[in-house]
């Protein structure tokens, strides 16, 4: 009998009702469109996806949702149905956070018995077979071992990293965008740029610098399903609240059309200025975070309502930024206080609290910073959201056993609270600051070349920028995203000691949950989070297979090490336990101060564009040597069952838009996916 999983719903029938008819109807256009984009998300993950996805519909549709009908002494239906809600949370057969292979705890001839009852079935369980395998353990660069593999470089013939680097260099030398392609190997020095689009115009070539590489640019890449998608754009752009959101949807759809990410940047400025929508969305190739190289992108469909209630209440924080900037490691003189390595002005982003009613992603995340196109940012802004009905469930999630036994009922009280300002703070204050020094055109600079600003790591003169079409992704590649995480994780964490920041948050010492207390909290949660981090590390291939985790693992290193004992970690070997302890007297004194510099560093390499110094400092931190190998093995000892989701649909009837909520079980998270019929 399988254990009994940890579910979380997106509740979100109420704040629904409180639509108007043409809100309403725009929703379900955008959820819609949102859905069809699940298969494309399937073969970004592994080969076998889609076709496990079959198989757990073709079995729906056979027992027409009485499983109990494959009931036998050798198959145990629980199982299977933790395995298919474990499958349908994350959108393929890898975790969403950690990117590690699960397999069914169930017998291959018990699926396959399962499969037998009738003909169709037993053809889609022979495409799928895969899914009990291993190797691969993760995803990652696809090696000759077999250890990891990555769709986003499907085929039978491995491709290189050396490999990836060079046609990414022919793409920038064309002006072609990565975050929407998959790339294969066609045989030696040959490739193919797999395109998304609707639209399958003629292949072209791409120039490459080594005249005897072949590449070509082949579109019409997930066509039948984008194709989906515009329909359900164009249908909802009819619904559109104004203008400017209709151009969104518009621009959004045109580029899923053709796979110009020119016309998808048009859209992203857009959606900027749609400020504070009653119905929020964001659609696209979006986060790079499952792509070993970095680049390329998974697709993600975001509809959600937003709270206005809730929302107030983090417009006193937006309207203060200025204030929280200048209290960062990076602030000096000059800049009002914000120091050369500070954009001048902070605009003031739009942050609204939504809940989700349709989150077509791998991975739901609590917090969202877009767009993630650094010129866009600079040029009108960016938006930040709190995914308010996705926060919630962090308060009623499996606790990791990894603090003292007497502190956890305190832990507990302590831990939404901590973490919801935590990430508020990481999207708002960690995503919304940093100038990048550039050189944006031939001579043309973004600071006084001939005088450039000082660094506060070594007191000298910078010596390094980004250069004419450098980015940020594209110079750090498979360091862009973790670093970039974790330097917003230090954010929030560097500002969630200060009286004053606590205060603006409404936490002094006179409530029942008291600021000192959250500070705490907040450090308990990083070791933590550091030590629960380990159960993404991957020691087949010795890679990391999560951004964040590496992210929190590489802070509790430095806290360890730097903190002169603010942080401990104790370790019972025998007893599979792991306990984490925090000295209050030393958090502001030494915590901080380790926190601070390691924030300071970060912000530097990003800023500077210093490539070299960050690889080193960060994979320094994020090394995981014997003894964390034994702590990963006491993590995975004390693992709680997988936090899955289970997610609304919404129905046409006539001129009338229903909203349909489903059991928190397992059976319900199929019986959701079954009835979208994607």
């Amino acid at each position: 009998m399988a254990a009994s999983p940890s579910i979380y719903r997106l509740d979100i029938e109420s704040l629904f009702s409180s639509l108007n008819e043409r809100e309403k109807l725009y929703s379900h256009y955008m959820a819609r469109a949102a859905w069809s984009g699940t298969r494309i998300i399937f073969r970004q993950v592994s080969p076998e996806s889609e076709a496990i996805f079959n198989l757990i519909m073709g079995l729906r549709e056979f027992c027409g949702g009485k499983w109990d009908i494959f009931s036998d002494d050798d198959v145990d239906v629980d199982a299977f149905l933790h395995y298919a809600a474990t499958f349908l949370s994350n959108v393929g057969n890898y975790y969403g956070s950690g990117d590690q292979k699960f397999i069914p705890k169930m017998s291959f001839q018990a699926m396959k018995t399962m499969a037998s009852q009738a003909p169709q079935l037993a053809t889609l369980f022979e495409k799928c077979k895969d899914m009990f395998t291993t190797p691969p353990y993760s995803l990652g660069f696809p090696d000759s071992s077999n250890v990891s593999q990555s769709a986003y470089y499907p085929g039978d013939q491995r491709i290189n990293r050396d490999e990836i680097a060079l046609v990414s260099g022919a793409l920038d030398d064309a002006g072609v965008f990565p975050e929407n392609t998959r790339l294969t190997k066609d045989g030696y020095k040959a490739f193919t740029v797999l395109q998304a689009s609707v639209e399958t115009a003629p292949e072209e070539s791409l120039h490459c610098a080594d005249s005897e590489v072949q590449i070509r640019l082949q579109r019409g890449d997930h066509a039948a399903d984008l194709r989906r998608v515009c329909e359900y754009l164009e249908k909802a752009a009819e619904y559109a609240a104004d203008e400017t959101q209709r151009r969104y949807v518009s621009l959004c759809a045109e580029s899923f059309r053709t796979g110009s990410l020119d016309t998808y940047r048009e859209g992203q400025r857009a959606w900027v200025a749609d400020g504070k929508p009653k119905v929020e969305s964001i659609f696209g190739f979006v986060e790079p975070y499952r792509d070993p190289y970095g680049v390329r992108a998974e697709f993600e469909g975001l509809v959600a309502v937003a709270h206005a209630g809730e929302t107030e209440k983090l417009v006193k924080l937006v309207s203060r930024s200025d204030e929280c900037i200048r209290k960062l490691p990076w602030a000096s003189a000059g800049n009002n206080g914000k120091g050369p390595f500070e954009k001048s002005l902070f605009d003031p982003p739009d942050l609204s609290s939504i809940h989700a009613l349709a989150y077509c992603s791998s991975i739901i995340f609590p917090g969202i910073n877009l767009p993630n196109y650094n010129d866009i940012r600079q040029d009108v802004g960016f938006k930040n959201v709190i995914v308010a009905n996705r926060m919630v469930a962090e308060s009623t999630a499996a606790q990791w056993p990894f603090v003292p036994e007497e502190e956890m009922e305190m832990f507990q009280k302590h831990k939404y609270p901590a973490y919801y300002w935590w990430v508020v703070l990481h999207e708002l204050l960690g995503h919304g600051t940093g100038k990048m020094m550039m050189e944006e055109s031939s001579g043309k600079f973004n600071f006084d070349e001939k005088n450039p600003p000082v660094s506060p790591l070594d007191g000298k003169p910078i010596r390094s920028w980004y250069k004419p079409g450098q980015t940020w992704t594209s110079q750090f590649s498979d360091l862009s995203t973790t670093v970039d995480e974790c330097r917003c994780e230090l954010v929030g964490a560097f500002l969630m000691d200060d009286p004053e920041v606590l205060e603006l948050l409404g936490f002094t010492e006179e409530g029942d949950i008291k600021a000192s207390g959250l500070t705490y909290n907040l450090y308990q949660q990083l070791g933590v989070d550091g030590l629960r981090g380990l159960a993404n590390f991957n020691v087949e291939s010795m890679t990391w297979g999560q951004a964040h985790s590496r992210a929190h693992f590489a802070m509790l290193t430095c806290l360890l090490r730097h903190s002169n004992g603010c942080v401990q970690v104790h370790h019972d070997e025998d007893k599979k336990r792991l306990t984490v302890y925090i000295d209050r007297s030393k958090i502001m004194s030494y915590g901080k101060k380790a926190l601070g510099h390691m924030l300071l560093r970060l912000h530097m390499y990003r800023s500077t564009a210093d490539v070299e110094a960050c690889r080193q400092y960060y994979e320094d931190l994020s090394r995981v040597d014997e003894e964390k190998l034994g702590w990963r093995r006491t993590v995975l000892a004390n693992k709680p069952p997988p936090l899955l989701n289970v997610q609304a649909n919404t129905f046409l009837e006539g001129d009338t838009v229903t909203v349909k909520e489903y059991d928190k079980t397992c059976a319900g998270i199929v019986e959701s996916w079954y009835e979208r019929q994607v």
